[in-house]
């Protein structure tokens, strides 16, 4: 007797949308991208950035705008002359700082500008060499402090205009370097810049460098958010990257600087702390520090644990230790709890930590908004958090939710219009038995118009890291939705090595990235044939980065799938010691190149190329320093030496990212193209 078995259950996380423009590339780049709210101080208004992005000038341009809290229409506060970024209120909530360039030269370096809120123009207020960032206000609204670049070579505010005006005329192409680390991502680090923090006197129209003589660098990448300003305006505390330690390590610790000493070197607070330590932030009353700190320097994803320094005795005690969730971007609400937010089984909450209760040693944090992917909670005086929301069906918007708890609500419609009439396909949560009988979450996006039962062509989409998640998010380098739109079912498996689902769950393939991530993905291909979605005689496997290295072990260990898409992927381990991060191979690679190379060819895509038979598409950027250009030129060149079907796809302006729209454009149109050529 023949028996029927079930279809594997899934729940629905976002209903299809019915349509009749596709989602393509061209859409979206029209989507505009809704960045950080900042309360007002009074509470009755937010300053947004708002990025729009034009293909004929192949950039984009932020405008800040007003957003009413009670439901009014948003206002530019900004124009479209130039792009605006990063604002900040006075304490009075009459002024607003931010950073731009000038109307006349937006090629210019980025400068501090302040706008009156009750009318009048923005005013720039400095004139450095290179660019400002993160502008905050004294607690007294008598000056703003805010980051600059400057060369490291010529590490003052003169010397570095002289040396910008030289390089000028005479670009400069010639590095040396004897460091280990000597560049990031798209980066030269040696030779190249570092950041100091600054102060603008309001009354005197001054700026005083806070470091005079610090080598301290901040994040390259993204150094918003380093510091915070005690409550009586006396002393801030930062972050501090540095290279340390017998294998010349990169390093971040907390450092305290007094406000008052003219020329007072920066006290480091975090010295025996063994991996990182980041984004401190002062207690309402003052009395002590809060910070993140990572335990394993060999595990870049490793939870933060927040902890507490107290002030006046400088000791350290663990507040949220135990929590397996990796909390980020905390904030001090005005009741003294404290607000961030965590990665949860394939989401991204809004948590909520009570801090008197995690002084008596209860430290479970709330939940207080789920569904989808939030972000840069911030506190407002009218008794909500305003913070960013997005979901694989929902490009990001500001949401808020009550403090008291209750119901999340949406805010801003910035991206409403784009979407306008386009077809989005249903998205689904599947659960499955993964590579070693651990239960592995997928997200699986159907084509609009799908009719159930019906057997589609599938294409993976494997998320990088290989410590990151493909959950419930929009995303617009890799777009789920645009994928999906010419009749693919999408699957974004989240394999063992995923975050979201804890430390251990994160942990278990270093030193072997091709073994469970593999299993958990051929598992994921198997469950969604059972479930009926799928044909399985045209199937695609498609990633970057890791996911790219990923793509390339699964086309070494099995010819199922039709096609592949390798974007900026690890091809031969060894060439990761020319990346910009060299240490921690013994983790995640099985071992160092010298003692251990076997360890390491186990799990080398560059050699089991025996069997590499699948047709692939090779993409990579130039500039990409994390996972260098070779990687790709190796790739396509053993396979073309092999006749294998192969195209290379190269970006000469272009880092691990494609940013540019018009680059964007093709590289859409390239990968879709080549799904067709051997899916349809």
């Amino acid at each position: 007797m023949n028996v029927t078995m079930p279809a594997p259950a899934y729940v629905t996380l976002h209903a299809a949308r019915p349509g009749s423009r596709p989602m393509d590339a061209e859409v979206l780049w029209s989507i505009p991208r809704v960045g950080t709210p900042i309360p007002a101080p009074g509470g009755d208004h937010l300053a947004v950035p708002v990025t729009t992005f034009s293909t004929e000038t192949n950039r984009g341009t932020t405008r800040l705008w007003r957003v009413p809290t009670d439901g009014g229409t948003p206002q530019p506060l900004t124009s479209t002359e130039r792009t605006a970024s990063q604002p900040a209120f006075s304490p009075c909530g009459g002024h607003m700082a931010f950073v731009a360039s000038a109307a006349d030269d937006p090629k210019a370096p980025a400068q501090l500008h302040v706008l009156p809120l009750l009318g009048g123009e923005a005013e720039g207020v400095t004139d450095m060499p290179l660019s400002v960032f993160d502008p905050t206000w004294l607690p007294d609204g008598s000056g703003i402090v805010f980051g600059a670049w400057l060369f490291q070579e010529h590490p003052d505010v003169e010397a570095t205009r002289t040396e910008a005006a030289r390089r000028k005329e005479d670009p400069y192409t010639v590095h040396a370097t004897e460091d280990r680390m000597f560049r990031f991502w798209d980066t030269w680090i040696a030779g190249g810049t570092f950041a100091r923090l600054f102060l603008y006197d309001v009354a005197s129209g001054t700026v005083r460098d806070l470091m005079p003589g610090s080598t301290l660098w901040f994040n390259w990448m993204d150094p918003a958010g380093a510091y915070d300003i005690a409550p009586a305006g006396d002393e801030i505390v930062f972050t501090g990257l540095h290279v340390g330690g017998p294998e010349k390590r990169l390093r971040s610790d907390v450092y305290r600087l007094p406000l008052a000493a003219e020329g007072a070197e920066p006290a480091c607070l975090t010295a025996g702390n063994p991996a990182a330590s980041v984004r401190p932030r002062y207690t309402p009353c003052g009395a002590a520090i809060l910070y993140g700190k990572t335990e394993d320097p060999d595990f870049y994803a490793d939870r933060a644990r927040i902890m507490r320094i107290d002030r006046a005795t400088l000791e350290h005690d663990a507040w949220l230790a135990d929590w397996d969730r990796a909390p980020s971007g905390w904030v001090f609400g005005d009741g003294g709890d404290l607000w961030f937010q965590a990665e949860d089984d394939g989401g991204a909450p809004i948590w909520r930590l009570d801090l008197k209760a995690a002084r008596n040693g209860a430290t479970e944090p709330e939940a207080m908004i789920r569904g989808g992917s939030c972000g840069a909670p911030k506190p407002a005086s009218d008794g909500h958090v305003y913070f960013t929301r997005h979901a694989v069906s929902e490009p990001p918007e500001i949401w808020r939710v009550p403090t008291s708890g209750g119901a999340g609500e949406r805010v801003t419609t910035f991206t409403d219009e784009a979407l306008v009439d386009v077809a989005l396909g249903e998205v689904r949560d599947y659960r499955f038995e993964g590579a070693e009988g651990e239960t592995v979450q997928a997200v699986v996006i159907l084509p609009p118009g799908y009719e159930e039962g019906t057997r589609m062509p599938l294409v993976h989409m494997i998320h990088g890291g290989p410590h990151g998640t493909f959950g419930d998010l929009w995303h617009f380098r890799w777009s789920t939705h645009c994928f999906a739109q010419p009749g693919y079912v999408v699957a974004c498996v989240n394999f063992q090595g995923s975050t979201s689902w804890g430390n251990d769950f994160a942990q278990r393939i270093q030193g072997a990235w091709g073994d469970r991530p593999y299993g958990d993905v051929l598992a994921g291909t198997d469950h969604l044939i059972a479930a009926g979605l799928v044909d399985e005689t045209r199937m695609a496997i498609s990633g970057g980065s890791y996911g790219g290295y990923l793509t390339a072990w699964i086309a070494t260990q099995t010819q199922r799938f039709a096609c592949a898409v390798n974007h900026a992927g690890v091809f031969d381990l060894p060439l990761q010691y020319a990346s910009d991060i060299t240490w921690g191979r013994p983790r995640t690679m099985g071992g160092e190149i010298w003692d251990a190379p076997d360890a390491i060819d186990r799990w080398n895509p560059a050699r089991h190329t025996a069997g590499m038979a699948t047709p692939m598409l090779v993409i990579h950027g130039e500039k990409d320093y994390r996972v260098p250009i070779n990687h790709a030129l190796e790739c396509y060149g053993i396979l073309k030496s092999k006749g294998v079907e192969a195209r290379l796809l190269y970006f000469a302006d272009e880092n691990h990212w494609i940013l540019k729209p018009r680059n964007s454009l093709r590289w859409y149109a390239e990968v879709l193209d080549w799904y067709e050529r051997f899916l349809s």
